[in-house]
């Protein structure tokens, strides 16, 4: 599925995968299962996710299933370059909490020749892009989107509703504080009640 790519310069180049989807989707179990493929292969792996992640564990990338991997929390994505120099594969979790300097640098890392695995969320609460994301689906060779249950019609889910008052575009949550939605849910008024969630 996954190609090399070789330059007329005889460089070897890398590629972007990138899983996005809406919250309780799997994307960051669909990253944990890709980066420990790689591990099992010998391929040398880095993780990292955004430092203001602290919901499941301060280092482990952790998904709602309570799979997990060993990662590195960074500030900022500048740090990401810095410290996968010696990386084959380099994994992002929680991209959309980056700043939109990730996008170049997963270009870059790519440039080196190094197979680069993000996840994030498309869209905020809002159903409007979320940080860096766009860009980087946009230089990605490979996309995969993943999609939640909508809690309210069984539809396939892509939107992420905030069932709490917070107007903050970033708000960590869990179930209590989000809810898969369909389109249809999300922009039709069917929004699931806050009581008892």
């Amino acid at each position: 599925m996954f190609l090399e790519y070789t330059g007329t310069n005889g460089n070897r180049y890398g590629w972007i995968e990138v899983v996005c989807g809406s919250m309780f989707s799997g994307k960051t179990e669909e990253l944990i299962r890709r980066l420990k493929r790689a591990q099992f292969a010998g391929q040398k792996v880095e993780i990292f996710k955004p430092d203001v992640d602290q919901r499941y564990d301060e280092e482990l990338v952790v998904s709602h299933d309570e799979n997990s991997i060993s990662s590195t929390p960074v500030e900022s994505s500048g740090n990401i370059l810095i410290l996968s120099n010696e990386a084959d594969v380099v994994g992002v979790d929680e991209a959309q909490f980056f700043d939109s300097e990730l996008v170049s640098v997963c270009n870059q890392l790519a440039n080196m020749g190094k197979r680069v695995i993000v996840a994030g969320l498309d869209m905020d609460y809002r159903g409007r892009p979320f940080g860096p994301m766009p860009g980087l689906l946009a230089i990605a060779e490979y996309v995969t989107k993943v999609h939640a249950i909508c809690v309210v019609c069984g539809s396939l889910a892509n939107h992420s509703h905030r069932t709490t008052d917070s107007s903050n575009l970033v708000e960590l949550g869990e179930a209590g504080e989000y809810k898969p939605l369909c389109r249809a849910c999300f922009y039709g008024g069917l929004k699931p009640s806050n009581k008892g969630s």
